[in-house]
């Protein structure tokens, strides 16, 4: 018997000729093992991945690049510097990339115009493949200017031109998991409580909310929408108009995480029980706010990480010229904790 191939001992790197030498295929079938391209038997893709660990063998991203006239990555772009919102869709989106090995390359317009033209430029010049919009609000804004060709899709800020591939979250089926909730559990004096009124998120879930409580025969406990700031301050603010303007009010459905904190907050403060008399439901599912509210809150999750994955996948097939434009959305989820 022959002894088995051995890689022999040298000093120059590692070829993709040799990885097919030692696989006992063609260079063009060695590098389409290694691409994922075309198709062949999973064994003789199989002798060339062993080849290729046999000889640890590191691809030359250049020379891959020439050849298949792709970067093997994308831009991130955010107008959230702060990261709350960007950062789990980035994560998601890398999930998804990174089966493909394909690298993520993060700008941060911070919300500028002239910023982002300058981020934009220099993901041009390193001849990305394609490129993920995403941002702090849900706002939709207007589509990226001078990007050519290269294929773009927008997660959780959509974009304005309905031709474009947009990425959000399902603001309606929120709203429903968390109004078919406190429904179920007997609560119908309702009040909603939340952000800004010209912010899409707040007006998208108030107009859900009080859609959703007409099905079924009920009105706001206060007769209308209490709307503010995305913060903890207003929380409290607002629970107290609540139990002015409607204290027989059994529940408080709250646009955020944060104001959500600050109503449990009020309502400890003045000795209601929080959920025996009054439950609260947040939104966002954001650990720091939730995790630390008193009672822990029970929330609806927007899934971003969902969202940058869903994106990232968009974009893949964008980028093999099988684009899926209009708007595509993810379903959010409720988190069930103490507070309801």
């Amino acid at each position: 018997m022959s002894d088995p191939v051995r890689s022999p001992a040298r000093t120059r790197a590692t070829t993709l000729t040799d990885v097919a030498t030692l696989a006992g295929v063609s260079v063009g079938t060695a590098s389409k093992a290694l691409s994922g391209n075309g198709r062949m038997r999973p064994e003789t893709r199989q002798r060339v991945l062993d080849a290729v660990q046999a000889l640890d063998f590191r691809p030359n991203p250049q020379a891959q690049s020439l050849h298949t006239g792709r970067s093997w990555t994308v831009g991130l772009m955010t107008t959230d510097g702060i990261g709350r919102f960007s950062t789990p869709v980035l994560l998601g989106a890398e999930d998804a990339l990174g089966a493909g090995k394909i690298s993520v390359l993060l700008c941060d317009t911070r919300g500028d115009q002239i910023r982002e033209q300058h981020h934009l430029g220099n993901l041009m010049d390193r001849r990305v493949d394609g490129i993920i919009v995403t941002g702090r609000r849900t706002d939709p804004r207007p589509p990226l200017t001078g990007v050519r060709e290269i294929p773009v899709v927008y997660a959780l800020s959509p974009s304005t031109d309905p031709a474009d591939t947009s990425v959000v979250s399902d603001e309606r089926h929120g709203c429903q998991l968390a109004v078919d909730y406190l429904l179920g559990s007997g609560r119908t004096r309702i009040a909603h409580v939340t952000g800004p009124a010209h912010h899409a998120a707040a007006s998208d879930r108030a107009r859900f909310t009080t859609g959703l409580l007409q099905q079924a025969s009920l009105e706001l406990s206060t007769g209308r929408v209490h709307f503010g700031d995305w913060s903890e301050a207003w929380g409290r603010r607002a629970a107290d108009a609540v139990l002015r303007a409607a204290p027989d009010t059994d529940a408080i459905f709250c646009g955020n995480d944060q104001i959500a904190r600050g109503v449990t907050d009020t309502l400890r403060e003045r000795g209601v029980p929080v959920p025996e008399q009054v439950a609260v439901v947040g939104y966002d599912n954001w650990d720091t706010m939730t995790l630390a509210a008193r009672p822990p809150l029970t929330t609806i999750d927007v899934d971003l990480v969902e969202i940058g994955r869903i994106a990232a996948l968009r974009l893949l097939e964008a980028i093999d010229t099988n684009p899926s434009p209009g708007l595509h959305q993810v379903p959010c989820r409720l988190v069930v904790r103490e507070s309801a």
